[in-house]
């Protein structure tokens, strides 16, 4: 397993996004077009929990209704569809090893200046269940983020994060750090 993820952060540094065939560059195209329309939903839930009942409200946004929009999209469309992160919140967002490399990789492409917004990264991996197609986007800290995820919170803000998610580890973060990631995978 350690010599996988040593070949995977070695084809990570290789580029942003493997794509060599036509087939897998239609799928990256594909998984581009998912991650901006779940981040798009995504977004305007946020913003109408944040205009109806602020910061405590919109936690449920992402607690409940963004894994909901993960269903809808991925029944939509055949694809595994997901959120995960180095600093979880929510224990159903556990990174797998691929997904763990790749977030590191987005971390150290992030230090050596690459933009937030542009990354991405996509390959055809053998799996335990088959050959996928597996493509990760970069979620971006914005303002509205840091109102659950900054390194202080208002209290009302602390007692529902943690009567939600004991074990929360998502603070911290600033503008423009990384988040986490949307996470795509579809069986070949």
């Amino acid at each position: 397993m350690k010599a996988a993820g040593l070949i995977l952060v070695g084809m990570l540094a290789a580029g942003s996004v493997i794509a060599t065939s036509t087939e897998e560059k239609g799928m990256v195209e594909q998984a581009r077009s998912l991650a901006k329309q779940f981040g798009g939903q995504l977004k305007a839930e946020v913003a109408a929990g944040m205009k109806s009942g602020g910061p405590v409200a919109t936690i449920d946004v992402c607690s409940v209704k963004a894994p909901m929009i993960a269903a809808s999209v991925g029944t939509e469309s055949g694809w595994d569809v997901g959120r995960t992160s180095l600093k979880l919140r929510n224990p159903n967002n556990v990174p797998d090893d691929w997904e763990r490399n790749v977030l590191i990789e987005f971390e150290r492409r992030k230090a050596a200046g690459e933009a937030v917004a542009t990354m991405e990264f996509a390959e055809t991996v053998n799996g335990a269940n088959g050959p996928a197609f597996r493509y990760m986007k970069a979620i971006g800290t914005e303002q509205v983020c840091l109102n659950c995820h900054a390194a202080e919170i208002k209290p009302d803000v602390e007692e529902k994060l943690m009567q939600l998610y004991p074990q929360d580890a998502a603070r911290g973060f600033a503008v423009g750090d990384i988040r986490g990631a949307f996470t795509f995978s579809k069986p070949l």
